[in-house]
């Protein structure tokens, strides 16, 4: 994906932001706070996802390049606070700290290779935000939670890409935007064997029933959208391009990171609709796993993504949860 696309890309998701905030009826200036911070954040998912910029602001200002970017991610932040008139000392500073306590840790990690002890807990502490945070404390939106949520998603985004892909400069994570050879065999192989396992499996489990929502139809794909945007690509970049890439280079196994990640990614589920659902966790770890090999064979969290809304999409259009 080039920087032209990348725009085009961060354009037409943040003019989609527009229509979701003017259907909510945002005010006029919380509208503003709240899109502007939403497509700063948004900008940082999307143009590092190209090489070339990844590349440019690696080499244009180094060492600086990740204390400028979290400058950029809480500057973001005080303009949603401030333009929306809920700034507090303590919504402040809490995002202050998730944002520069993840970059002092990945500045201490510099000179190791990946997979060190503060790479695991940089990883830990942005899937214990976006899955326990008070959300609609920080983001105390017009939208409701499901805004936060969003808002919550990109800049736990924005810090991991600081952290990870300027300050401790990962190779191999896959984060990017566009299409290889083989790729539809891999992506699309892959979510069609899963859904020949998971759907006998998750029907006798008594895990979904078959009960399609034809009347959801014509917003199947914005809904689809949404979930390879805000769901599918940031689990994907945090446990396939930085977990398990990470655990294959600690175990010195391809194999193992990649059924250690599954597992990991299956036991982040067990909240899911009640504690412990494991249900959940036998299904969502063998997810993991035709995510993670589709992550192997494309070298792209985008590919990964893919298949991951696609039984996202599937499972919320086609089945009701029991």
């Amino acid at each position: 994906m080039g920087p032209v696309a990348a725009f085009a890309v961060w354009a037409g998701i943040t003019l989609t932001g527009v229509g979701y905030a003017l259907s909510v009826r945002f005010g006029r200036v919380d509208s503003a706070a709240t899109l502007a911070t939403f497509s700063i954040y948004l900008a940082a998912a999307v143009f590092f996802a190209n090489a070339d910029v990844l590349q440019f602001v690696r080499s244009r200002f180094e060492a600086a390049a990740g204390s400028l970017l979290g400058a950029c991610a809480f500057l973001a932040y005080l303009i949603f606070v401030c333009g929306t008139g809920v700034f507090t000392f303590a919504r402040v500073a809490t995002v202050l700290a998730f944002i520069f306590v993840p970059l002092a840790l990945a500045a201490t990690a510099q000179r190791s290779s990946p997979g060190a002890w503060q790479d695991y807990v940089t990883v830990a502490a942005v899937w214990t935000a976006v899955k326990f945070s008070p959300m609609h404390e920080l983001w105390p939106t017009p939208g409701g939670i499901r805004f936060a949520y969003i808002l919550t998603v990109l800049l736990c985004v924005t810090v991991a890409v600081t952290a990870f892909l300027l300050v401790r400069q990962f190779d191999r994570v896959g984060y990017n935007i566009g299409w290889g050879p083989r790729w539809s065999v891999y992506v699309f192989g892959s979510f069609l064997v899963f859904a020949t396992i998971a759907i006998p499996l998750a029907t006798a489990m008594h895990f979904v029933e078959f009960d399609p929502h034809w009347r959801e139809l014509r917003i199947l794909p914005l809904m689809s959208l949404a979930i390879l945007c805000f769901t599918a690509w940031p689990e994907e970049f945090l446990f396939r391009g930085l977990l398990q890439n990470m655990l294959q280079r600690t175990t010195k196994s391809e194999t193992s990171g990649w059924v250690l990640a599954s597992i990991l990614f299956g036991f982040s589920h067990i909240t899911n609709m009640g504690f412990p659902n494991w249900r959940y966790v036998i299904l969502a770890s063998i997810a993991g796993m035709f995510y993670g090999w589709t992550w192997r064979k494309t070298n792209s969290i985008f590919a990964s993504a893919i298949v991951h809304a696609l039984v996202d999409a599937l499972w919320h259009f086609l089945f009701r949860t029991v």
